[in-house]
Parts: C-alpha cells; structure tokens; sequence
C-alpha cells in the first residue's frame, strides 16, 4: 500500500533543499525549530507547527522565550483594559443618572462603582480571554493574548482560574506581578498558579 504522507522542504544552511519524506527527515535528524514545507503550505513553517511532524518525530509545540509579553507590555494593556471598562460603567451611570431625581440615589450609585468596575472587569477579563481571540481589547492592540503552557486557547473556567488567581498577586503587595521579571516564561504569580502564559505575535 503506498504512502500518504507528504514530502517536505527543508531549509539546510538557508537554503531549500529535497523533498524529503518523514523517513528521511528523521535520518536527518531535524531539530523542531527547522523550516519545513509541503506543497499545500503557503509558506515556511517551524516543524514543530506541523501536526504530522509532532506526532510522527515527537515534537513539541513550545512558547519560546522572544514571543513572551513584557512586563510593560501586559501593563499597558491592563491600563487600557480599566479605561475601557471604567469608562464603559461611568459612561452607563451617567446615562441612568438622568432619569433620576433623587441625589441620594445617584450618589450611592457612583458609590457602587467602586464594587461594579472590578466585578465587571474581572468577567470582561474571564469572556475575552478564552474567546478565539485568547486577549481583551487591551492585549489585542498591543499584540499580546492569553494561552495555556502548549500556546492554546483557554477554556472559560481556565479563564476564570487565573483571574481569581490574582487575589494571590494582589495580597502579596503586587509582588506577585514582579515575580515576572524572575522567570524566563515571564509569569506572574497568577500565571504560575494557573499553568498560563502571556504570549505576543511573532512579526
């Protein structure tokens, strides 16, 4: 019976060389960060991205130290994600202020931001996370997304692990955020307890 499995391109010293059958890649030792291509593929990829190649010559899909958000990064994106939601829940209240007489009232409310802004926020942060988008709208303008430790998508309730999570960052006076810059995954503390990683794009 003839053999499905495709043939590869391998990048040797910069240069395209074969095609090459598994078999052969194999005599050839190649390390999972080598360039393949087959004739489907629109361009170049790292073998450990090709599900055939991980299977059939055990490699790993791996999150490499380059592609790991910064400590600025994350800040930043943290920053714009309270200005969204803040702002979001201010903007509301205001719209319903309008329709009410009573001071006393409206002043409670804008009291109760102060509960409703972080509940808000860590729900928004839960929802956007594990969308398909892996990142709220912070982290996608600044390019970063949110993945467990293989770079896949979370699932709702691993979203939600990780954000309570940072009630540990938190009560250690924020040391659990610094902790990043002590680890080569640049995890903080939240990230750590929940086997998550923050990831940017490649380009």
């Amino acid at each position: 019976m003839a053999s499905t499995q495709n043939t590869y391109i391998l990048v040797i010293n910069g240069k395209p060389e074969g095609p090459f059958t598994i078999d052969e890649l194999r005599s050839r030792q190649i390390k999972p960060g080598d360039f393949v291509k087959t004739d489907t593929m629109d361009d170049y990829k790292e073998a450990r991205e090709v599900a055939e190649l991980r299977e059939l010559l055990g490699f790993s899909k791996e999150i490499f130290l380059q592609y790991y958000a910064s400590f600025d990064q994350r800040a930043i994106a943290a920053v714009l994600d309270w200005v969204f939601v803040g702002g979001s829940c201010i903007l509301l209240l205001f719209m319903v202020s309008l329709f009410i007489e009573k001071q006393l009232v409206v002043f409670a409310l804008i009291l109760s931001l102060l509960i409703i802004v972080p509940i808000v926020y860590l729900i928004y942060h839960m929802v956007m996370e594990s969308s398909a988008k892996q990142a709220t709208y912070g982290k996608r303008i600044i390019k970063i997304k949110v993945c467990d430790m293989q770079g896949n998508r979370l699932t709702f309730a691993h979203a939600a692990g990780r954000n309570f999570a940072k009630v540990l960052s938190i009560a250690t006076l924020f040391i659990g955020y610094l902790y990043a810059f002590f680890n080569k995954q640049q995890q903080c503390l939240h990230d750590k307890v929940a086997d998550t990683l923050v990831i940017k794009d490649r380009l």
